[in-house]
């Protein structure tokens, strides 16, 4: 239903499941498991996965913080998606590559909930985009020294604030991961 013309398909983003974003994030060891599983799973029904990673201070290109956690492994074909902004859509190439692949729906998943996520899952939607967040696919580190709720309360309201989200000719869901279903891309 996007508002997106001719642009049926879907693609899953996994957004900066990197080694400093992950390090110390709440239920790491289980989301990641849940990012692989739906990863093989979109790869199985050739569905495009596009890897986003951030670039920052504390993430410099080529440290191992900006490398990809060793459980997950993206295959030449999937398509890698640079950032410097909580947006993976801002001043990046993620429009385009979703454009060429016709992808009107978007599955994200990644890190961290509260700003990377949070962001993109905005982008895409108000750039037309139907957004799918994997509720239990995404993740933050405690940053409840700064006075933020604790993690697991920062996953819940996303995925609260993001299953009622609503606007003209779009859509927005919250399903946990192991229950994504893809179906074959229609004919072009």
């Amino acid at each position: 239903m996007t508002t997106l013309l001719n642009r049926t398909n879907t693609a899953v983003v996994v957004i900066d499941v990197q080694n400093g974003v992950m390090d110390g994030a709440f239920e790491r060891e289980a989301v990641i498991g849940r990012i692989g599983a739906l990863v093989e799973r979109a790869r199985a029904a050739q569905v495009p996965v596009i890897w986003v990673r951030h670039n920052d201070e504390e993430l410099q290109v080529g440290s191992d913080a900006w490398q990809y956690v060793p459980e997950l492994q993206r295959t030449e074909q999937e398509a890698v998606v640079e950032k410097s902004f909580g947006d993976a859509f801002e001043d990046t190439s993620l429009e385009q590559l979703l454009h060429e692949r016709s992808v009107g729906h978007l599955i994200l998943a990644g890190a961290q909930s509260d700003q990377c996520i949070r962001c993109t899952l905005h982008g895409a939607f108000t750039r037309g985009y139907d957004v799918t967040l994997a509720g239990d696919a995404h993740t933050t580190v405690d940053l409840s020294v700064y006075g933020a709720p604790p993690p697991q309360q920062v996953i819940a309201h996303t995925n609260l604030y993001w299953r009622y989200q609503a606007a003209p000719g779009r859509t927005a869901a919250v399903t946990d991961a192991a229950d994504i279903t893809f179906t074959p891309s229609p004919a072009d």
